[in-house]
Order: C-alpha cells, then sequence, then structure tokens
C-alpha cells in the first residue's frame, strides 16, 4: 500500500529505492529495518517529520544535513514540511547504515 502527501512520498521512495528493507511500525513510527537491526525511523511532529538514522550517522553526515538546510539534534533531523526532500542525501543515509551494520546482531547500535 502506497503512503500519501511528503511522509508518503519518502517512505515510497525508500521502499522502491531498497526493496530489501522490511517497513515496520514500532514505537507508532514508521521505520526500516534490515535482518533486524534499525536503520531508519521517521515521526511526524507539528511543522516537521524528523529523521532519525542514529546518532552515529547524524554525526557522520552532519555537513551534509546542515548544507541541506535542516535543523538536527544528536538523533535526529527535521524535514520542514515547507522543505524540500532531499532524496539523494537520504538515499546516502540509507546506504550508509545498511553497509555500516551489515555484520550487527542488535537492532540498535
Amino acid at each position: 500500500m502506497r503512503s500519501k502527501g511528503k511522509i508518503g512520498e519518502i517512505l515510497n521512495h525508500i521502499k522502491e529505492k531498497f526493496p530489501r528493507l522490511k517497513e515496520e511500525i514500532k514505537w507508532n513510527q514508521p521505520m526500516f529495518t534490515d535482518h533486524g537491526t534499525f536503520i531508519i525511523g521517521f515521526s511526524i511532529a507539528k511543522k516537521h517529520i524528523a529523521v532519525a538514522p542514529e546518532p552515529v550517522t547524524i554525526s557522520y553526515f552532519e555537513k551534509e544535513i546542515k548544507e541541506a538546510g535542516y535543523s538536527h539534534t544528536d538523533g535526529l533531523f527535521r524535514i520542514k514540511w515547507t522543505d524540500k526532500v532531499d532524496f539523494h542525501l537520504l538515499n546516502k543515509i540509507v546506504a550508509y547504515n545498511i553497509e555500516d551494520k551489515k555484520d550487527m546482531t542488535k537492532f540498535w547500535r
């Protein structure tokens, strides 16, 4: 089933670009996992979509996240409802987590 709106556009893009990932709902939030390990999660707020790829990944992509115009914390970055989605950056983040966590056996780092 295809999701609608900006969050739907993001989720559908990840499903199409990374078909091996499993889409799940945990803690009431959509996320993607690979072989039982967390890859990326999302949550919806009044003014933005929070994208949570784990702190290691935020740190690794901090410069690119800022260059895309997104604000961030240690654990997430925010795509405002008025922002353009940087799908190239999302692809890089997801691909990084897939590769970096390929041998992980735990859900979180």
